[in-house]
């Protein structure tokens, strides 16, 4: 997962979520190619209760002596993140969800790779749990965060079954609070049905950024070209231990 959608409108809202975050979510402006290192609206707490606010997708540790890692720090591994020198603080005092509308996967079983876009069957918007940080710890200038992946077998094929951890919105609360044994908490979580469709090879394009991103697309558009034999951006997965 390295995009993501957020068109969070009112209707596609599920029951469950705080009133304030209910309210605040439409009010979060549209975005259609969500790429490392762009704003995203998540809910989080810093303080008086969730809410919604903005921060950069990539989540940078307060103690980095930079405000950017060597890492890909866009996903963190569930199985991981709780020993992760990169995650650990974030793991046990800042945990967030991301709502979507969906996000983009490649298939890379064909050349070159095919984006696809993933979303609920039900048309409503899904929550991704996650983690984020302030930096610098002292003088925060920014907050980041990165979004929690296990294997799924929701994904339909050909893409690879692995994604993010989907929470339902009565649960969004309970998360970011910090339930007792969190790990538990998300691997037992529910999955809800997901569904894919091909899209535009311009989702690459990290500046293009508009609704017709989600149209799907024939097998034989190409949209933009992709960079030749190098396809290592494309990668599904952080490397953090």
């Amino acid at each position: 997962m390295r995009r993501f959608a957020q068109a969070l409108l009112p209707e596609a809202l599920p029951a469950g979520l705080p009133p304030r975050v209910a309210a605040a979510l439409p009010q979060s402006p549209e975005r259609y190619n969500i790429a490392v290192r762009k704003p995203a609206a998540i809910i989080l707490d810093i303080g008086d209760g969730p809410d919604v606010g903005d921060a950069l997708w990539g989540l940078v540790p307060s103690w980095s002596k930079t405000p950017e890692t060597k890492y890909t720090t866009v996903t963190a591994r569930l199985d991981r993140a709780p020993s992760s020198r990169i995650y650990r603080s974030a793991w046990e005092k800042r945990r967030c969800v991301v709502p979507m509308t969906g996000y983009y996967k490649w298939d890379r079983t064909v050349k070159p790779a095919r984006p696809y876009f993933i979303q609920s069957k039900a048309g409503e918007v899904l929550f991704a749990a996650g983690l984020w940080d302030r930096w610098p710890a002292d003088a925060p200038e920014m907050l980041t965060f990165t979004v929690l992946t296990m294997p799924n077998s929701a994904i339909p094929p050909p893409l690879v079954p692995d994604g993010p951890v989907f929470i339902p919105a009565s649960k969004v609360e309970d998360w970011i609070a910090g339930p007792w044994f969190p790990q538990r908490f998300l691997s037992g979580m529910k999955q809800p049905a997901l569904e894919a469709y091909a899209v535009s090879r311009a989702i690459r394009d990290r500046d293009v950024d508009d609704y017709t991103l989600l149209e799907p697309a024939s097998a034989s558009d190409d949209g933009i070209p992709q960079a030749p034999d190098d396809e290592s951006w494309l990668d599904d997965e952080d490397d953090i231990d």
